[in-house]
């Protein structure tokens, strides 16, 4: 049975691609921290895989979580690009550092595979659109370019080192298990919890912002796919959807009878107006294509948190 790593596997996107590998029939290692993470999203396939609780940044740690792997899917980091910008050092310890720490000892256990979390955040506020891979970069926060310097690392192994790697830009990711309690959560999760409390969503600006958001299993379906492919680069993985923040809200107010109108605030300094990801790269070259509507993945999601204890 073969065996791989997933870091940052008890996390929202980690836990569902650990169910999936479990589920085809991998032999699964978690290494987390547990410093977002929860034990809790394993529960489904808890007795049926070892689970390391680590650091990325411990040697030590990361050396016995790769031991025996074939492949490797890196997901743990600092998510919040706020908690980066408070504090640049620590989360570059994190984002960069620990994921170059994971390259050597990969490279050191012969891991064939090393498939990357990485983000759209990279492309900042270039304002062509769709957002391809061969645009210019211009990350503008610490997390954009810790991502982004991790990204160059895996290339520069693959080069150097002839260590196979993928980094996936992915877009706005929603689904299950995405934590509506965190400031950092992504907006969906956010007006989820708001609309079933019957609250007005907070909007900044006036809501005419866009994004291209992408449910959870359809990038687990993207990591699955590169893992077992041998092309390297980089590859957003987006729906090729445009969706504002207004019809957003008015999707989640059909779908939970909330009547609330939005409260308008003040923009965000530094927010971006548009993004929505070419998928041709992913298509082309690792076979993927999203699957689950929008519309659909909403409706999947809706139904976790109505079943969800609080906290979850």
């Amino acid at each position: 049975m073969e065996t791989v790593l997933v870091t940052g596997g008890a996390g929202f996107i980690g836990s569902h691609l650990v169910e999936r590998l479990v589920a085809e029939g991998f032999a699964v290692r978690v290494l987390d921290d547990l410093s977002s993470g929860r034990v809790e999203h394993l529960a489904t396939v808890r007795g049926r895989i070892e689970f390391l609780e680590g650091d990325i940044r411990d040697g030590d740690d990361v050396r016995r979580a790769v031991a025996g792997c074939t492949r490797v899917f890196h997901l743990a980091a600092v998510v919040s690009v706020q908690k980066t910008v408070e504090d640049p050092l620590g989360s570059a310890a994190v984002n960069e550092m620990g994921s170059l720490s994971l390259l050597e000892a990969a490279r050191a256990a012969g891991v064939r595979r090393v498939v990357f979390a990485s983000s759209s955040a990279v492309y900042g506020d270039d304002p062509r659109l769709p957002k391809r891979e061969d645009h210019a970069v211009r990350p503008r926060s610490p997390y954009a370019v810790q991502k982004l310097a991790a990204e160059h690392y895996l290339s520069v192994y693959e080069g150097l080192f002839g260590l196979s790697t993928a980094s996936l830009r992915f877009f706005n990711v929603f689904g299950p298990r995405q934590d509506p309690s965190s400031p950092y959560s992504g907006v969906i999760s956010i007006f989820l919890t708001r609309a079933l409390a019957d609250e007005a969503p907070l909007v900044y600006g006036d809501g005419g912002q866009t994004r291209d958001f992408i449910y959870v299993a359809d990038v687990v379906e993207a990591l699955v796919r590169a893992s077992s492919s041998t092309e390297v680069g980089v590859f957003n993985v987006g729906t090729g959807r445009e969706v504002d923040i207004l019809t957003l809200w008015r999707e989640i107010a059909a779908l939970t009878g909330c009547g609330r109108s939005p409260q308008h605030l003040p923009p965000r300094p530094g927010d971006i107006r548009r993004s929505v990801a070419a998928i041709d790269e992913a298509a082309g070259r690792l076979g993927f294509v999203p699957r689950v509507p929008f519309e659909e993945g909403l409706s999947r999601t809706l139904a976790w948190y109505r079943r969800a204890p609080a906290g979850s």
